[in-house]
């Protein structure tokens, strides 16, 4: 993949991730042994921008962390994300408790922590500095949405969104100022008022009459992903690999979509090399370890059957 001097900047939350490996997810009033542990570097900010840098694209993270935890500062740049603008603050880093069950299935539990410590004049001075025509990443994990977004649109940048964990108050921000929207079915049913099980052509009907301007990218997890933006409907199935974890599977997705975007790549390469990245990620463990590097993903385009693309 080619290499390019498009920044992409990323509001992002940095979470220390506990993760539990259990026989099944804890019912109500259970105890439940684990039989596995693992403390690593997490958050869907962070994850997506370890994999914007492993997959070869230029990304900043704008994020806060705990003092205590500056190991994963570390650990961001040394996989080369830029941490210039990483506030270290005397304050409980986010952190979440992860259940992953011998099903490849999760359950979170997730603490902000200083994830949500933003003040307005933090993001401004932020976007001020940002290079003219980059890219604004943002997730739900952080406080500060609407003002990065209305500034940030302001300024010229392009933003792409999304919207994890969903949550009713993703309805209220000015979502016309984005260039790209990234959802899961759930989400998607939650932005347009229709239930979880609808079909995906209908979702991304609604979707387009809510959003007409916006490119819609909607991951289905083992049932592949499409692509919408005005009349182009693009559909790729998903790879079948045997899953082990899913934790960062939809953050390796983002993050490899925009690194290849970002590299001017159109948007079939885009996703096929983003599912693929999906793809490995899901046969690894963890949430940031679990994230594969571009030259992974370029072997295994090489090797495995190539994947059949949909238009409408």
């Amino acid at each position: 993949m080619p290499d390019t001097s498009r920044p992409l900047y990323n509001l992002g939350s940095i979470n220390i991730d506990h993760v539990y490996r259990v026989p099944h997810l804890v019912r109500p009033g259970e105890t439940l042994a684990s039989t596995g542990y693992q403390q690593v570097l997490g958050g869907k900010g962070a994850n997506q921008s370890l994999a914007m840098a492993l997959a070869g694209g230029r990304v900043e993270h704008w994020g806060r962390l705990g003092l205590s935890d500056d190991w994963a500062h570390r650990q961001l740049t040394d996989a080369g994300v830029g941490t210039a603008a990483l506030d270290l603050v005397d304050e409980p880093s986010g952190h979440a408790l992860i259940q992953v069950d011998d099903k490849a299935e999760n359950a979170i539990i997730l603490y902000p922590g200083a994830n949500h410590g933003f003040a307005d004049a933090d993001i401004d001075r932020r976007i001020d500095n940002a290079e003219p025509n980059s890219w604004l990443l943002l997730q739900n994990e952080t406080n500060g949405l609407a003002r990065a977004m209305e500034q940030a649109h302001a300024k010229g940048l392009s933003i792409a969104f999304n919207p994890a964990p969903m949550h009713a108050a993703v309805n209220e921000l000015p979502l016309s100022t984005c260039q790209l929207l990234f959802v899961n079915r759930g989400e998607a049913a939650a932005l347009v008022g229709l239930p979880e099980g609808t079909s995906a052509d209908a979702l991304l009907a609604a979707l387009g009459e809510r959003l007409p301007s916006i490119e819609l990218v909607l991951t289905l997890g083992s049932d592949g992903v499409c692509y919408q933006h005005g009349d182009v409907r693009l559909e790729l199935p998903a790879y079948r690999v045997e899953a082990r974890d899913t934790t960062a599977a939809g953050d390796t997705f983002i993050g490899h979509f925009l690194a290849a975007r970002l590299a001017g790549l159109d948007v079939e390469t885009c996703l096929r090399r983003a599912s693929t990245a999906s793809a490995l990620c899901v046969q690894r463990e963890g949430a940031a370890p679990s994230i594969p590097d571009a030259h992974a993903v370029d072997e295994a385009l090489a090797e495995w059957p190539a994947l059949s693309l949909k238009r409408h």
